[in-house]
């Protein structure tokens, strides 16, 4: 049996980190239907494959970690690190022969190794940076873990948006809808907007400004 593993959801300022593991004894059927890396195709696309990677595989694992989690698991490991907890939990549960993972470390072949050390048993491990473009497995994994997220970015966006009647944008940092929505919501309430990322530099910055802007008014 063999599985791939990818994350979505790890720059963000805002919403969570997801990552999602497939098992399957071979990858023809996801090849077959167009499995991929989940930045190659369109959110439509994405949903229609979700769907049929599902009914496909073995087996799934999503795990969904808020952002409130990663802040404060931030504080006592690196992101490399969280992820490396994350994705050893997720291939735990699936148990394959062989992994296929989407290397998240600079050093690929250390982020495996990490992996391996937490789990119970030795599968072997290939660990390559864009193996979401190399391996359909992977690209299948990067799909479930991209629409999760995406679906996780709109009930925030539901909840959020009337709040100030902006959108939220992408959640990403460098995204300027993302940016405006964020920099008004601290002018309107003087506080991050709930499902954001505390321990991101951009959400820092942002409260450091409105606490000077709100310390020179007096």
């Amino acid at each position: 049996m063999i599985c791939g593993a990818d994350e979505a959801g790890r720059g963000p300022v805002f919403g969570a980190l997801v990552v999602a593991g497939v098992l399957v004894e071979n990858d023809a059927e996801l090849i077959r239907i167009g499995a991929r890396d989940s930045k190659q195709l369109t959110p439509n696309k994405r949903e229609v494959l979700a769907k049929q990677i599902k009914d496909i595989v073995v087996k799934y694992e999503i795990m969904v970690i808020p952002a409130s989690d990663i802040d404060d698991l931030r504080k006592v490991m690196t992101l490399n690190e969280l992820e490396v907890s994350v994705f050893s939990k997720v291939i735990e549960k699936l148990k394959p022969d062989t992994c296929y993972v989407d290397a998240a470390d600079v050093n690929e072949v250390r982020f495996g190794k990490d992996i391996l050390s937490r789990l119970t048993w030795k599968p072997t491990m290939i660990s390559k940076h864009k193996a979401d473009e190399t391996y359909p497995i992977v690209g299948a994994a990067s799909i479930l873990a991209k629409t999760t997220r995406d679906e996780h970015v709109r009930r925030i966006a539901r909840e959020l948006e009337k709040k100030i009647n902006l959108p939220l944008g992408s959640g990403y940092p460098a995204d300027p809808i993302t940016k405006k929505f964020l920099k008004t919501w601290v002018d309107t309430y003087g506080e991050l907007p709930p499902h954001t990322r505390h321990s991101w530099e951009t959400a820092q910055n942002l409260m450091k400004k409105y606490k000077t802007k709100t310390l020179d008014k007096f």
